[in-house]
């Protein structure tokens, strides 16, 4: 009788340590092996910016991504299809946790969205993008974006928790949710006039207070877009030109709702010599810091700019600062080109996933890293304004970085589970 126990006991062991060891087996190993690269990169960069001997922010940033790595490790194992039965709820804590913000939040750096638990400061608003992206994927996988009822109820779901962030006010995270919105409704096949019709309303505010006539004409031609589009031409025609003439003449008034902080960020990137000691400072040191390092850069912890701590917030939002000024001009492009293989893995098993929910998943994330990124690195050097959008993986920012492992937990369960030709 001892025997056969034993070797149940065996079995049932052998049986357990196979299926924890098969995920790394099954998971996709260069988006893991770029992905830590980066994450240990970036406690290196965050440690060279700390002049204080006693923070501890790259030990904390290190050790968020540990956990984060063992959480994307438990999601990869998981079963993402499991992920529609549970969308609304996931969709309803998500609301509730943003209101929770707007009621109890903590408020650093001019915004209201931190909540505090147990000492610990977290950001529900990085999270819910991963709410979103689930909705979202589950929504269209039922009704695709080529029906114009499904592309309204997407937008009145996204509407939602985009109105509770920017009450915060969050503009970087509602940027980002508008990004990933647009990204996964082009995937889901929405007619491409239909797509540049929902931006339009951005493009006919920004032309307005730069070039009276071009938005006049981009107005006219917003009219025949949405003509050849549309059902109901004429009514639809008639909607769309008042739509985007009246968000251009009230665009006077959405600016003066605007904090003056925000305002400096979304003018002062074009000319920050106008303010160089107020709110163009921070972009002028940031271009400063990123040409001193040419084309090798000066050396991990040799820095002029980062080590005499010119450029504020450089371990969050500016880390790219310290990557251009310390690794150079070739550091930055090697950078750039990690990002591009992990979209470029993105698309790739989005691609070949089982079903659209899978595939509508991944490009939640795509849209979600790659808009975050680009934004970033354009805003350091000069080209967007300054939005608070940190970078994936390098920044520091607990809850940042656990969303974009959470994020890479999906991506791995979706490549994990899709089928596979067996030789």
């Amino acid at each position: 009788m001892p025997r056969p126990q034993r070797y149940n006991f065996q079995k049932k062991y052998k049986h357990f340590l196979s299926s924890c060891l098969s995920i790394f087996f099954e998971i996709d190993w260069l988006l893991l092996i770029l992905i830590v690269s980066l994450t240990s990169l970036g406690g290196l960069t965050i440690k060279s910016t700390e002049i204080n001997e006693t923070s501890t922010n790259y030990l904390q940033h290190l050790l968020s991504g540990s956990i984060g790595f063992v959480i994307m490790l438990s999601i990869a194992r998981f079963n993402y299809k499991n992920l529609m039965i549970w969308h609304w709820l996931i969709y309803c804590l998500t609301n509730v946790v943003l209101i929770a913000v707007i009621v109890f939040g903590v408020t650093a750096n001019g915004a209201q969205s931190w909540i505090e638990i147990w000492g610990f400061n977290i950001q529900p608003s990085e999270f819910a993008k991963i709410g979103l992206i689930i909705t979202l994927a589950a929504l269209l996988h039922k009704n695709d974006g080529t029906k114009i009822v499904s592309v309204l109820q997407i937008l009145g779901i996204t509407f939602i928790p985009w109105v509770l962030i920017m009450c915060q006010p969050d503009l970087g995270t509602g940027l980002v949710f508008g990004a990933i919105t647009l990204g996964m409704l082009y995937w889901a096949n929405i007619h491409t006039g239909l797509l540049i019709l929902l931006v339009s309303p951005i493009i006919s505010t920004i032309l307005f207070n730069i070039f009276f006539i071009a938005w006049i004409v981009w107005t006219i031609v917003m009219g025949i877009i949405s003509w050849v589009t549309l059902p109901y031409r004429f009514i639809s025609t008639i909607g769309i030109m008042t739509i985007n003439f009246t968000v251009g003449k009230l665009s006077n008034i959405f600016w003066e709702l605007l904090r003056d902080y925000q305002k400096d960020r979304l003018t002062l990137f074009l000319e920050p010599e106008k303010n160089p000691l107020g709110g163009g400072y921070q972009l002028i040191q940031s271009r400063i810091a990123i040409g001193s390092g040419e084309l090798w850069g000066r050396g991990l912890f040799q820095g002029t700019q980062t080590q005499l701590d010119f450029v504020p917030e450089q371990h969050t939002d500016f880390i790219f600062s310290v990557i251009g000024e310390e690794f150079g001009f070739i550091g930055s492009i090697v950078i750039l080109i990690i990002f591009w293989l992990i979209c470029f893995r993105y698309v790739v098993v989005a691609s070949k996933a089982k079903e659209n929910f899978g595939s509508l998943l991944v490009i939640g994330v795509l849209s979600m890293t790659s808009f975050q990124v680009i934004i970033n690195i354009c805003m350091t050097v000069g080209l967007a304004p300054i939005t608070g959008i940190p970078l994936p993986w390098l920044s520091y920012g607990k809850s940042a970085l656990l969303t974009n492992f959470i994020a890479l937990g999906l991506v791995e369960s979706v490549s994990k589970h899709r089928q596979r030709k067996r030789l």
